[in-house]
């Protein structure tokens, strides 16, 4: 059999190695080139013109830094074999396989009760069985279940080369270098202890620049308040086009699409085999810009109007609020909007939207990040910087918004 060794050049981190042909297929399968077709960043390109890097390109970023920390690890004694190391690889490849276009909007639109995180597994458990089982050791330390708890630290945790990548390269493609964090440094001061990652001492100050380019990087890219507004809109219009599809109307949009738009679609119709699998792996970024596009020439004034203002930028408007909107103000609301575009008080709710924006920087309910000293001593972060306040680290932020259509007189 030909030798599948491959390299790619990746503009974060140089040259990336794909070490074996397993690797290799499972970068090849269907699945997987999915994410060349979904973009990292959501909507953040609307605020951010160079966020057009894709989730594949995420994949492959967390991998390779997998590999660097498998490396340091062994440098210091850590015993990881060969296979360890491909599992590992393979099962950072595919944390992500099952998002849909535009980040969470699909979860919050087009099925019900139905998580990314669910779906990835699916995915990972179908490819599994394209390869005839050769990706059980991945999918066991995906899911906590290997008994080195250590391997899926690495894929998930307060430390992870997961968000270790996504800092990094969406501080890249955004230009906000507040994100950039030393991730080959944060590699090799890592080490197991009891079984459990921990950062050796010398390394505290990049594991404090780590923390803090998160909560940086999260109020001013991820919840940037017109990237979430633009979520908004997105949410409110394919929510309407659902509403208007499953009351009978005739739509434009992609079989794949279809799919999800014109009937309920919930967990149990889910499994590794099943066709709401195979049409969600069809969904992509394109399906949905290419319907919205045809949406605004729709005889609906509602998703005409969302259509036609989400293709040209004009995005919901944000104000911040002291207090969630009375039931009188959402009623005052309504009744604005029905009479200055002709439609009904109801329809009148898909433009405009409440939601709170939250984010924490650390969780010590969650794995913590451990700083190991020379004598051996473990102490969480939260008490072992001098720099970090544990108040400050571990509060979560919350800010209200009211988001709405834009139009003279609202």
């Amino acid at each position: 059999m030909a030798n599948k060794r491959k390299i790619i050049n990746d503009p974060v981190f140089g040259f990336l190695s794909i070490p074996n042909e397993l690797v290799y297929d499972v970068l090849q399968h269907p699945y997987v080139q999915r994410l060349n077709r979904i973009r990292q960043l959501g909507l953040s390109y609307l605020v951010y013109p160079g966020a057009m890097h894709s989730r594949f390109g995420h994949s492959l970023g967390a991998m390779h830094l997998m590999q660097e920390a498998i490396q340091s690890l062994r440098l210091k004694g850590v015993d990881i074999t060969d296979a360890e190391e491909t599992a590992a690889m393979i099962a950072i490849l595919l944390h992500d396989i099952g998002h849909g276009p535009f980040s969470h909007v699909l979860e919050h639109t087009l099925v019900e009760g139905v998580t990314h995180e669910d779906i990835s597994l699916l995915m990972m458990e179908r490819i599994n069985l394209d390869l005839n089982g050769q990706l059980d050791t991945a999918i066991a330390i995906f899911k906590n279940e290997y008994p080195k708890h250590f391997l899926h630290q690495l894929i998930s945790s307060q430390l992870d080369v997961d968000r270790m990548d996504y800092l990094c390269r969406d501080s890249f493609f955004t230009g906000v270098q507040e994100g950039r964090v030393a991730s080959e440094r944060l590699l090799k001061m890592l080490d197991v202890h009891d079984d459990k990652l921990v950062v050796q001492v010398k390394g505290i100050y990049s594991v404090e620049k780590f923390l803090v380019a998160r909560r940086l990087m999260y109020w001013q890219v991820y919840l940037h308040k017109t990237s979430v507004a633009a979520e908004q809109h997105l949410i409110k219009l394919l929510s309407r086009a659902k509403e208007l599809a499953r009351g009978g109307k005739e739509l434009f949009c992609s079989p794949a699409l279809r799919y999800f738009l014109y009937q309920p679609v919930t967990f149990d119709l889910f499994s590794p085999t099943s066709e709401a699998l195979e049409q969600y792996a069809l969904l992509d970024d394109n399906d949905v810009l290419s319907a919205i596009k045809s949406w605004i020439s729709s005889d609906d004034k509602v998703l005409s109007a969302l259509s036609e203002s989400f293709i040209n930028r004009r995005l919901f408007r944000g104000e911040l609020l002291d207090a969630p909107l009375t039931e009188e103000q959402k009623k005052a609301l309504n009744k604005q909007y029905a009479a200055k575009l002709g439609i009904s008080e109801s329809d009148a709710s898909y433009l405009w939207s409440e939601h709170v924006s939250t984010s924490n920087t650390y969780s010590e309910k969650a794995d913590s990040i451990d700083i190991i000293y020379s004598d051996g001593t473990v102490r969480d972060i939260a008490e072992a910087s001098e720099i970090l306040d544990l108040e400050a680290l571990t509060r979560k932020p919350k800010k209200l918004y009211l988001f709405k259509y834009r139009i003279n007189g609202i």
